[in-house]
């Protein structure tokens, strides 16, 4: 992509450097995420797509804030939501990452995609944090690294999945933010490395006795990722994990409840609180879209859930 990237200040929504049509595709982008975000953005990433057809080829900018840049090809279906400034993405993850803005922690980015969140934590606005971005994909590693490049190459970043073991995957699918290695091994893709979490300890990423908020965008292995992580989460460590909307068994999250020493924890909407899950059902209230993902946590260290108590307490009082 030759051509410089069209630019979005989300704090003022100034728009530099678009043509007229690219301006108008800009409030089609927006405008569109403000009617769909009324029904979870149903087909938002479709039409988005179509519209993507009849722009020019070319990247844009987003300032986040004013230590955070984000770029991604103009017109992508999953990321233009960000046009509308109203949209807030991933807001339980949100909620944690300000909170913990004065812990010293490592954030560890698995399906780091193009790194959004490894921009914004590694931002000085959200603590300035070590951040280790993992994402396998040959089609969204370029795109991660120009994120590491045009922030200071501030970030780690590392191509490779996560597993239960060392070894080999076959990566496949059709959409950038929903690559798997959980399809069959006959399913095409491409193939790539497969780490477990454990060994950022044995290849001395990180250490064993550090503070760590893991994010596990992995599609379909989260568990696979947890059984591989056993020493690095017996840490000061929580997990983030997608619990997917379509998924009515809540399997990653039973899996943490029966099989795991973690605590489960879930962003409920109606309490604004990160509540304990003893019982699932909370989730068939929670999970209202089959097509997005929810994100549960998973921790078993006491700093984390006394800073969980904390942050729930500095909620209730803002409410009264």
């Amino acid at each position: 992509m030759g051509q410089a990237p069209i630019q979005f200040d989300r704090a003022s929504g100034v728009l530099e450097g678009a043509s007229l049509w690219e301006r108008t595709a800009a409030l089609a982008l927006s405008t569109g995420s403000k009617i769909s975000s009324h029904f979870s953005h149903m087909g938002y990433n479709a039409c988005a797509n179509l519209l993507r057809k009849t722009l020019p080829e070319r990247n844009i900018a987003i300032r986040l804030n004013d230590d955070a840049v984000f770029e991604f090809p103009y017109g992508d279906g999953y990321w233009s939501k960000l046009l509308n400034r109203a949209y807030t993405y991933e807001d339980e993850l949100e909620l944690l990452f300000e909170d913990s803005i004065n812990v010293d922690y490592v954030l560890i980015d698995c399906g780091a995609n193009y790194g959004y969140w490894s921009v914004l934590v590694s931002s000085r606005p959200f603590g300035a944090h070590k951040v280790i971005a993992i994402e396998p994909s040959a089609q969204n590693f370029p795109k991660l690294a120009n994120n590491a490049r045009v922030n200071g190459d501030r970030f780690e970043i590392m191509k490779c999945a996560i597993g239960s073991a060392r070894g080999t995957a076959r990566l496949s699918g059709s959409k950038h933010e929903a690559f798997s290695i959980a399809g069959a091994t006959n399913a095409g893709g491409e193939e790539v490395p497969v780490i477990p979490l454990d060994n950022l300890i044995a290849d001395g990423k990180v250490n064993a006795d550090g503070k760590y908020l893991i994010k596990l965008d992995v599609e379909g292995v989260e568990i696979e990722a947890i059984k591989g992580g056993a020493r690095l989460l017996a840490a000061d460590s929580v997990i983030l994990c997608e619990e997917h909307g379509n998924d009515p068994d809540h399997t990653v999250s039973r899996y943490i409840l029966d099989q795991t020493p973690l605590k489960l924890i879930v962003y409920d909407p109606r309490s604004k609180r990160l509540e304990t899950v003893t019982e699932l059902s909370i989730l068939d209230r929670i999970k209202v879209s089959t097509h997005v993902g929810y994100n549960v946590f998973g921790t078993a260290s006491a700093f984390w859930l006394e800073r969980i108590d904390a942050l729930n307490a500095k909620t209730a009082r803002r409410m009264q």
